[in-house]
């Protein structure tokens, strides 16, 4: 078996999380992603590695988890002979992928302009803040910064006065998905038209495109709108409820699910015929949540998902992750998987969302030690022995 992206070669620039996951999935994919690092290592090499709870074999989980199915290479990009075998690698590549503030690329000669001289064909994508242009396109970003701007932020917790961030970093994560998803589109069009492209994606951009429907809402009716906790404007009940040792989400979006919830509580009072509607429930919400509250502490959330499964009422447990990662569900999509160690062992991590029909084989390699496959990339573009160790002895690369 094969993977989709076998035989494209991807040039990873990228530190930290937006970009190394982008350059993450594009090598689940089966692409040729090889890690193009300093002297000294990737900055993020040295994130938690130190760490005895968060780190195997001197490296930590930033790292294990995001370079996976990736090689490296060390090259000092800031000398001319570094510049000139980064311009023979991207002679025979498909992709350059960073994250680097925006400008940095064409300052280091790295961006599309100077690239699509060497490589007409060459498909470059920078991850950044806010893009490659416009009034504020330099500042600094980081995860935060874009969930504040974006506004993602503002309905994000129980109440006006303590705005949440998400869990999950989806500032950097969604910028580093949109960018697979223009790489791909990019690809797609080289196939189609013969040429590359530039693919600018700003995360700010990202958390805009994820307010979705809620701003067209609000361009509509002019209104912001507030956080709700984890309750919903339109469906009750929609929301997380508290059981004898733990929370239990309830969706009720059709009034069909509220009849079966109802069967199943047998509680007089929730038989009141106002509530069988949605503006019904709406208007009693409170009412409608402390009775199912009451109700839902008497017994443990294991009974009641097994209970409104059976009649077939929305419903899922409020997983720690030592739940979710051994969910039976998770465990058979192969979302937690073992990622090898260059040194021998392995640590679990989480799987390749992505499943295929045909092109759907699983298979992780290490993530690299420093420089670990700079010789043997160089001697497939050509590069005699000797050359290799010139450039070796005089710091232009590493490994």
């Amino acid at each position: 078996m094969s993977k989709p992206l076998e035989g494209v070669t991807v040039l990873d620039l990228t530190h930290m999380l937006s970009g190394p996951y982008a350059g993450m999935i594009l090598a689940d994919l089966g692409a040729d992603t090889i890690k193009i690092e300093p002297i000294k290592g990737e900055g993020t090499r040295g994130l938690l590695a130190s760490d005895p709870r968060n780190s195997f074999k001197g490296m930590g989980a930033y790292f294990l988890t995001l370079n996976r199915n990736k090689r490296s290479v060390c090259l000092d990009l800031k000398s001319e002979q570094g510049l000139e075998v980064f311009y023979d690698l991207v002679r025979q590549a498909d992709v350059v992928l960073d994250n680097f503030s925006a400008g940095v690329p064409a300052k280091l000669k790295i961006d599309f302009e100077h690239l699509a001289k060497i490589n007409p064909k060459i498909i470059t994508c920078s991850v950044s803040g806010f893009g490659q242009d416009g009034p504020n396109f330099q500042r600094p970003a980081f995860d935060q910064v874009v969930q504040g701007i974006g506004g993602g932020m503002s309905i994000t917790g129980q109440d006006e006065d303590h705005p949440n961030r998400a869990g999950i970093p989806i500032g950097d994560l969604g910028g580093g998905m949109f960018a697979v998803m223009g790489i791909l589109a990019a690809l797609q069009a080289r196939e189609k038209k013969g040429y590359g492209q530039h693919v600018d994606i700003s995360m700010l951009d990202c958390q805009i495109s994820m307010l979705n429907y809620m701003a067209t809402m609000h361009f509509l009716s002019g209104e912001n709108p507030t956080p709700l906790g984890n309750g919903h404007f339109v469906h009750v009940p929609y929301n997380t409820f508290r059981t004898a040792d733990g929370f239990l989400i309830i969706a009720v979006i059709f009034d069909s699910f509220w009849e079966n919830l109802v069967e199943l509580l047998d509680v007089d009072s929730l038989r009141d015929p106002v509530f069988k509607g949605q503006p019904g429930r709406l208007a009693n919400q409170a009412f409608i949540e402390d009775t199912l509250n009451a109700v839902l502490a008497t017994r443990g959330t294991a009974h009641w998902v097994e209970q409104l499964d059976r009649v077939r009422v929305p419903c899922a447990p409020v997983n720690k992750f030592s739940d979710a990662l051994s969910d039976p569900q998770v465990l058979h999509r192969k979302m937690v998987v073992d990622i090898p160690h260059p040194e021998g062992g392995s640590v679990r991590a989480p799987g390749n969302p992505i499943k295929l029909s045909v092109d759907n084989e699983d298979r992780f390699t290490p993530p690299p030690l420093l420089g670990q496959h700079t010789r043997e990339v160089l001697s497939r573009m050509g590069y005699s022995d000797q050359r290799i160790s010139e450039l070796q002895a005089d710091r232009i690369i590493g490994g």
